[in-house]
This record gives structure tokens, sequence and C-alpha cells, in this order.
């Protein structure tokens, strides 16, 4: 039956199921006017009411049907209902085309009393709506599968035509031709350009990617998402389309579009659903053309505090220990790509107050922290780590977060502020926590002043998740799990299904080790003691390694066996 129109509003229905307090209601009436999203959104968003119960709740109270999951939602293959409102429309308002009958739509919402949005649906669709209540993240995977991203990126691609071929088919080397600048302008300013960068961009998020690479080869183009630390290959434009969306992506991100031979870099911004998204990007010329690397940086997926990032008890409370010392050097240590700056994050969340001056200087700025003062390095104009730092010393900090310790200047400012009463918090780039004191001092600094200044040593690594939906169990050889120190008794491995596309992995989690640098530590270190022998000494005091940490969450299925062997290094 067409939906009535209801005398309540959402949250009068949540207070009468007792799921919301008058004083929590108008917490989130103040969010809403600040952020202007549904009130339905702000209540979940700030944690006050789970996504079931909102919905549970609106369908009892209105007297609707409820979709309880994506089972439920399964929309008509042969009814053409995508056609019947966009895409962009129906992820907007958390819309689902159902099934169409006569002159009735069926359709799926989170938002029930939204009567502008069905009034819009019933415009478009010219039909009586019959809505039924499901919550906004089942909504959403069902819109995935209803109007098909590959699919869209497929039509904007081919909607792109031969209307460039023209004019860029013979472009493959940009030292042998150059295209005018007001031809690329007018290029990437088409319609079908616009879109097919909206589409890999929206792509990419919905697929969790973390970068995109667009890459010029010698006979076509080539686009990959980097998934789960993995890059993997989706549907590539013509070679002749690739000028245009470069172009693109460089007048969004603030570049000189007619400079191809260096390389440059710039950010953007996209909004995406209820939240903001940053993106970095960065291009570099190669023989074929330019190349162009997106870094997704989604702040709304990530939570920074030390337990979501999956520290267990011990390791907890030796980071809380570390961080919580008026004075002193922490660092985290590991690769490129192995979260050290979510850590660092993290740990200014957990210090940050308004009685703390935190000052940050990064390359480049990830994620803008609010109540710290962050600072991006500008090695062009003199704005380095070490003169930032210098400079920043000046400013009063309390705490100082330095994005790296690059050389032998930026390490011996950040070592004298940890020992004139500073918090001071960097990145090395070492194998383990113990390497991090060597690799100090084959910068050059003196062993007193590694000792005296350090606090904590944290080295991290991530390994994939195991797709939680669909893992196998299986039972391994008792001499492999006596080997590695596995105590369970049934492992899990990766098989694949659609909520995961078929990797068997979806997300990834941190393994890590935490060592509180002892007086015993600081003695060898004096004495000139090997890092073996450090390391020796670490695991006497308690220090679970990274594999230790890893093999753990082998145990309670959360990854593999092979993850963690491939992250980390043979230790002791």
């Amino acid at each position: 039956m067409p939906m009535k129109k209801s005398r309540f509003r959402i949250g009068e229905i949540l207070i009468n199921e007792k799921l919301l307090t008058n004083e929590q209601l108008q917490k989130a009436l103040e969010e809403q006017k600040r952020g202007g999203q549904h009130l339905g959104v702000v209540l979940v968003k700030m944690g006050l009411v789970k996504e079931t119960d909102l919905a549970t709740a609106l369908a009892k109270q209105l007297g609707l049907l409820y979709a309880n999951g994506v089972d439920f939602l399964i929309p008509a293959t042969d009814q053409k209902l995508e056609k019947i409102f966009p895409v962009e429309f129906a992820r907007e308002h958390a819309v689902l085309p159902l099934s169409k009958s006569d002159n009735i739509l069926r359709v799926a919402m989170a938002d029930p009393l939204d009567l502008v949005t069905i009034d819009s649906i019933q415009q478009m669709s010219r039909c009586e709506v019959d809505v039924i209540v499901a919550t906004r993240s089942d909504i959403l995977k069902q819109l995935d599968a209803l109007y098909g991203e590959n699919t869209l990126l497929k039509e904007a691609i081919a909607a792109s035509g031969d209307r460039f071929e023209k004019t860029l088919e013979h472009e493959t080397d940009l030292d042998t031709k150059d295209i005018g600048t007001e031809t690329l302008i007018a290029k990437a300013e088409e319609a079908p350009i616009i879109r097919l960068v909206d589409i890999l961009v929206r792509q990419a998020i919905d697929d969790r990617a973390s970068d995109i690479h667009i890459e010029p080869m010698k006979d076509k183009a080539n686009i990959r998402y980097r998934i789960d630390g993995i890059l993997y290959e989706v549907s590539p434009p013509p070679k002749h389309l690739l000028l245009p969306v470069v172009s693109r992506i460089k007048i969004l991100s603030g570049m000189d579009i007619a400079e191809k031979r260096l390389p440059q870099d710039g950010a953007f911004s996209v909004k995406y659903e209820d939240r903001v998204i940053d993106l970095r990007v960065s291009t570099m010329p190669t023989i074929y053309g330019e190349k162009v690397v997106l870094r997704i940086l989604d702040k709304g997926k990530i939570e920074l505090n030390f337990r979501s990032i999956g520290f267990e008890a011990k390791q907890l409370e030796t980071l809380e220990s570390g961080f919580s010392r008026p004075y002193g050097l922490v660092i985290i240590t590991g690769p490129t790509g192995s979260g050290k700056t979510t850590t660092l994050y993290a740990g200014i969340s957990f210090l940050n107050n308004s009685k703390k001056n935190i000052m940050t200087i990064e390359d480049p700025v990830e994620y803008k922290l609010t109540g710290v003062n962050q600072v991006q390095i500008r090695p062009e104009i003199g704005l380095t780590f070490a003169s930032g730092l210098r400079a920043m010393l000046r400013q009063d900090p309390d705490i100082v977060m330095v994005g790296e310790i690059r050389d032998l200047e930026t390490a011996q400012i950040a070592i004298r502020a940890a020992l004139t009463g500073h918090l001071v918090l960097s990145t090395l780039h070492t194998n383990d926590a113990v390497g991090a004191i060597p690799r100090l001092i084959t910068m050059g600094v003196e062993p007193y002043l590694v000792v005296s200044s350090l606090n904590l040593l944290l080295a991290q690594r991530l390994t994939r998740k195991l797709c939680q939906m669909c893992k196998e169990p299986y039972e391994l050889e008792k001499e492999v799990m006596s080997r590695y120190g596995i105590h369970a008794d049934l492992l899990y491995k990766a098989k694949g299904c659609d909520k995961c596309s078929f990797l068997g992995y979806k997300g990834r989690i941190a393994i890590y080790e935490t060592l509180l640098v002892s007086d015993t530590i600081k003695q060898m270190v004096l004495k000139g003691s090997s890092v073996e022998e450090i390391r020796q000494i670490a695991h006497k005091e308690g220090i679970v390694t990274m594999r230790e940490t890893g093999m753990r969450k082998v145990e309670q299925g959360l990854t593999t066996i092979e993850e963690v062997l491939q992250a980390t290094i043979e230790e002791f």
C-alpha cells in the first residue's frame, strides 16, 4: 500500500520506543544543524542509535514492512528499475527501487518520513510509492548491485566515445607532440570526461581502495586500485582518453595543466554520501606520458584510537604508559604503508585536550585534527622538518609530532626537545622496534643522548584481514603449529564471496611490537652491545614480537599464517 503521512517525527518515534532521550535528541539536532545531514544519519554516526534499531522503530511506528538484511532487498531483474531515477539521487537519499506493479512502485528507504524525496520519486516514476524500511548501509550495498559501479565505469568510457580520438590519437609520447593548453582544458571539461573521472574516484572509494594508479603504457592506459595493500586492475579507458582524464585531475588538484615534463603534487576533496574525502594527487612524467597516483584519505572510515587499531590489553598498557609520560621520545617504526601515521594520530587523539599545546610538522598533513596546530613542510622555500621543528619549539609546545626523522639535524633537534621537557612523537624506517636505536646512532646521534631521550619504541605492519563472511576452517599439522607457537583447534583460510569481491580478504589489521626502553637496555646501548644482544634482553623482558602478535591474530581467525609470514621477519 502507498504510504500514509505520519504525524510523528523521527526523534519522537525513537523517544516513544525508549531508544533515545530528549537530551540526546537535542544534541543530535545541534549536530545536524552544523553538518546539514539527515537526522537518522547523525544519530547513527554519534552512536546514539543502532542502524537496525532505527529502522525497526520507524517501521513499527509507521506500520510499514521492515527489510531485515540485504536478502530481503532484491530488486526485480526485468523491470529496468535503474532507469527510474539516477544513481546519484538514490545514493544521496538512500532509496532503492524494488519492483513496479501497475501504478505502484515499491521502494526501500532509510528515512520513510522524508516526504520531499517520496514526492520526487512520484514525479520521476509517475507512480504511487509503496515504502518499506531498511538500513542505509543495506540499501547502499544493493544500489551497488543494481546500478553496478563497474558497469557505470564502462558506460562512462563508452559515452566518451570517439569524440577525442581525432585530436589525441597520436598522443603517445609527450616528447614528440604537445597539445595546446586551451584544447586540453576544453576536452577535460567535457561532460563525459567529468563523469568518467567522477565514477573512477567513486568506484575506488566504494571498493575501499587506498590509491588509484593511472598509468600510460605504449599501446594502452592502465588503471589499478590498491585495495588492502594489493594492486588490482580495473576497466581502463582507451589510450586516447588518457590525456583528457589526466588533465581533468590536474585541474581539480590545482596543478599546472601545461607542465607535463616535471613531477607535480596537488590535492582536492570530494563529498561522498555523508562525508568529505580528501585526495592527494601526484604526477610523474614517464616515457609514454604522465602517470598519476591519487591517494584516498577517507578519515570517516578510520577510528583514531588505539583500541580500534587492534592493540591488545598488554600492548595497550605499554603504549598508553609511553605516551603518557610528560617528556621524552616516542618512535614508531615500519615501512611505507604500514600505518605509522595512523598510529601517531591515534596517539595525538589520546593526548589531545585543551590544556595541551600540540603541534605537528608533516609531509603531507594527511588528516586535519581539531585542536591541533598542524604544519605542512615546504622544502622549496626552506621549511623542512629540521627548520620547522626548530621554529616550533619557540611556540611553547607541550607535545610535538615530527612526521619522520630523516636526517641527523632533525634527529638532534627532536632529541634536544625531548630532553628539555617536551613529548616528541615521530617515525623511522626500521625493521623492528629495537632497530630504531642503532638507526639513530648510525645517523650520528651520540648513544648517551639516545638512551636519555627514548621512552617508547613501537614497530608495526599491516596484514590483510580474512573476510568474516566466507572464511573456511581447516586443520594444520601439529608440527607446523608448534613451530609458530599456535594453540588453536581450528584455523581459517581465505575463500571468497560477493561481500569481499571474491578476494577472501576484506580490510587490514595491524600487527605490532611495543617496547618501553628499560634501564637495562639503556645500559647495554651505552656499553656498545650489539642489536642481537639488545633484542635478546628485550625478549626476556617480555616484548611480544610482531610475528607473535600476528600468530595470535591467526588463532583468532582474523588473518592467515601466510599473511603474517609475508609481513614479518624472523625474530630472535
